[in-house]
């Protein structure tokens, strides 16, 4: 495959940082209650290069999410985009257009690293489930079980006549099962406003100079938003995950990711830091300034200084990484959990996290994306028609800096979408992309 580079430097459009979920949602692929077969026994060595006919797929329909990615750059909408899609186990498009960075008119590689923000959440959904495997917990496990200081967690019932908050005990126990599918009480200080969410940002809970034990003794003393299994409400709650990764593991968070995912999978570019040698393939992210145009920014307040290790490790949202590296988890996943003969989770545990694990009588993410259900760490789509997908048994998520991926079992199919830019008015990369793969597969499963 080929990478093409844009030379028409982009013009700059406005707009302000959000990450909408709802985007997410409408954008992405589908499933339904009807489970997919896992697909056939991967060759040896999967993720070869191959054409797009190969795989029953046409190469010139294929090249429109090139054309696509392009036009978004041309228009000043977008820096620079890499695109990767696999069929059968073998890569059949793989571009890159764009600049990596636009003041140092560095060309957009296939080889780029990127935040991926909220796509380390999956990663951290499958290192839970390693020691899910282990027998380390059940998902209807209490929380409190393996951290002591959520113990007793009061819940936010509102104020009294004095603006005081009024409190209540939990009706259940939040669950393990309820922390990995955001339905735990939880929240995140940015995507809502309550009193609770004020509670969190005056803690400052995801600090970036602090530690996961630090994080969770913030928490410990802040009431949960809501009663446990009463809605999903996106939080932090892969960050305590990640937190009782160590604790069942007896490891620091990063090195059982390194040990037990990234080693094996050989992602050699995702970690919680670039070091120094790999900083030039470290692509700029941008935001929309008020004057028309992209800027180069930092987003949450340039908290994280990614040249850095780490000290608060975030299983929801803190990796940085590579379309292939990227490629190479989603690729196990779609296997059934073995990629090249390395085996990270049994087939029954992949179909397991994308399943639904929303608690009865919560039908969606919100009212108004009812066709999205949650698994453990991915979206679920149940809706097909609702949701504009073409398969049953489809898995996704995305990150604040607009990465998007989805994993479809039907067609043997997984796409991978990197670029780094914050705000509302995105492009519609992610259904644009989906529907340009889709219209090129000439032989469906």
């Amino acid at each position: 495959m080929t990478s093409t580079t844009n030379t028409h430097e982009p013009t700059l459009r406005t707009t302000l940082f959000a990450l909408s979920l709802l985007a997410l949602a409408a954008c992405s692929p589908a499933t339904n209650t009807q489970r997919a077969a896992m697909p056939a026994t991967a060759p040896i060595t999967a993720l070869q290069l191959a054409s797009a006919e190969e795989v029953g797929m046409d190469s010139s329909r294929l090249d429109r999410v090139t054309q696509a990615m392009q036009g978004f750059v041309d228009e000043g909408l977008l820096a620079g985009v890499v695109t990767m899609a696999a069929r059968d186990n073998k890569i059949v498009h793989f571009e890159s257009v764009g600049y990596r960075d636009i003041e140092a008119q560095s060309p957009m590689t296939n080889d780029a690293i990127f935040r991926i923000y909220s796509m380390t959440k999956p990663i951290t959904g499958v290192a839970m489930m390693i020691l899910y495997e282990e027998g380390k917990f059940k998902l209807s496990d209490p929380v409190e079980k393996y951290i002591p200081e959520f113990t007793d967690l009061q819940v936010y019932a509102g104020e009294d006549d004095n603006g005081k908050p009024v409190l209540e005990p939990q009706n259940h126990k939040m669950t393990v099962r309820e922390l990995m599918s955001h339905s735990g009480g939880l929240s995140y200080g940015l995507f809502s406003q309550s009193k609770v969410d004020d509670m969190y940002n005056e803690a400052n809970v995801l600090d970036a100079d602090s530690t996961l034990q630090d994080m969770i003794d913030k928490l410990g003393a802040i009431p949960l938003r809501q009663q446990p299994g009463s809605m999903w409400h996106y939080s932090v709650s892969v960050d305590v995950q990640g937190y009782i990764v160590e604790k069942l593991s007896g490891q620091k968070f990063s090195d059982f990711l390194e040990e037990r995912i990234f080693e094996p999978l050989n992602m050699t570019d995702t970690d919680f830091y670039v070091p120094e040698e790999k900083a030039n393939r470290f692509a700029q992210v941008y935001g929309y300034s008020p004057a028309g145009g992209l800027t180069a920014q930092e987003g949450f307040g340039g908290g994280n200084d990614y040249l850095r290790d780490q000290a608060f490790e975030s299983g929801g949202g803190g990796l940085v990484s590579s379309s292939m590296d990227y490629m190479r988890f989603s690729q196990m996943m779609l296997n059934g959990g073995v990629l090249d003969g390395q085996r990270i989770l049994a087939p029954l545990t992949v179909r397991l996290m994308s399943s639904n694990h929303l608690p009865t009588g919560v039908n969606g993410l919100n009212p108004y994306v009812t066709h999205t259900k949650f698994g453990l760490d991915f979206a679920v789509i149940d809706d097909p028609i609702q949701a504009e997908a073409y398969s049953q048994g489809e898995y996704y998520w995305g990150g604040a800096a607009g990465t998007w991926f989805w994993i479809d079992p039907v067609e043997n199919l997984v796409f991978i979408g990197m670029i780094q830019q914050f705000g509302a008015q995105l492009p519609d990369v992610r259904s644009t992309s989906k529907r340009l793969v889709y219209q090129a597969i000439m032989e469906p499963k």
